[in-house]
């Protein structure tokens, strides 16, 4: 072989045919696809969809449409996550300056409670925001509306097991809304109760160790016997025997 110089690269001339070989140099070739792949790396990074991805909308964490519950920060979303992801569930956030508000999509006094109350329910046990504030809001003015007494009560033996799950519920600050929720609960449907509160309290007994809890466990107590009457206070005595009756 004979190596002849030409412009951009070598060519090399094989002594048993007389032909010349044309090969480009291989550090020509290399600054060439580095040139090509940063020109692709710039296109996409100014692109109005990898902005927002680098610098996400402080409105895009409040609107159910902007929210992926399969992201990788809740790999196992609840099913209150994804129906609320969805627009599944008939209210919106409003994010104020000093406090959030629920805007209902409709009046809650002609929404029906099954599955809506349950579903709030399951969102008691939720983590992050906005799906928090949103279970604990709407459960709490769901309840509010007139009639609601009539329309939870065929829900209890369903309810029950949920609020359950946010009571023995690791997380201090689902056992909170979870035992908030109970009060609610007793407040609106009264004596019809009672049939639960066995497989409701006893998880409370077990919190009742924490010194933290000791005081709003007792007040939540309290509330359940006095919207439960004195059929609530047997309940009451028999997986708490050191409670203290409102009557006493």
């Amino acid at each position: 072989m004979q190596k002849s110089e030409y412009p951009g690269g070598v060519q090399l001339r094989n002594r048993t045919t007389g032909n010349y070989d044309q090969r480009t140099s291989s550090s020509a070739q290399i600054k060439h696809r580095t040139t090509v792949q940063r020109s692709k790396s710039s296109s996409l990074a100014s692109s109005p969809e990898a902005a927002r991805r680098v610098h996400p909308r402080p409105s895009d964490k409040l609107n159910p449409k902007t929210i992926n519950p399969f992201g990788e920060q809740s790999r196992a979303p609840s099913a209150f996550a994804a129906i609320y992801s969805k627009g599944g569930i008939p209210c919106r956030l409003v994010h104020g300056s000093v406090k959030h508000r629920l805007q209902w999509e409709c009046p809650p006094e002609i929404l029906p409670f099954d599955p809506l109350l349950i579903t709030l329910a399951e969102g008691l046990r939720e983590t992050k925001h906005p799906y928090t504030f949103v279970s604990k809001e709407g459960f709490r003015e769901l309840l509010l509306v007139k009639g609601a007494s009539e329309k939870a009560v065929p829900l209890l033996p369903r309810l029950s097991p949920v609020l359950k799950a946010a009571l023995v519920h690791s997380d201090d600050d689902v056992f909170e809304r979870g035992l908030s929720a109970l009060v609610q609960l007793s407040a609106v449907v009264g004596p019809s109760l009672n049939g639960h509160l066995k497989l409701l309290l006893t998880s409370l007994s077990k919190r009742l160790t924490d010194k933290k809890f000791k005081e709003p466990i007792t007040s939540a107590l309290q509330k359940l016997e006095q919207h439960g009457g004195s059929g609530s206070l047997i309940v009451i005595k028999s997986k708490i025997p050191t409670y203290c009756s409102i009557c006493c």
